[in-house]
């Protein structure tokens, strides 16, 4: 009986993990769509005139 309290837990402390690792990669992600929208506003004003 034990061994299926202890299955429980480690799976709920699995689920836990993986839920935290989504909401990493979902904030990572927002961060480079949101650094990428600045670079491209401005990128045209800050590069360098061509000859």
């Amino acid at each position: 009986m034990g061994i299926w309290l202890e299955l429980g837990v480690f799976l709920v402390i699995l689920g836990f993990g993986v839920w935290q690792l989504y909401d990493v990669k979902k904030v990572i992600r927002e961060r480079e769509q949101r650094q990428a929208r600045e670079k491209a506003a401005a990128g045209p004003a800050s590069a360098p005139a061509e000859h």
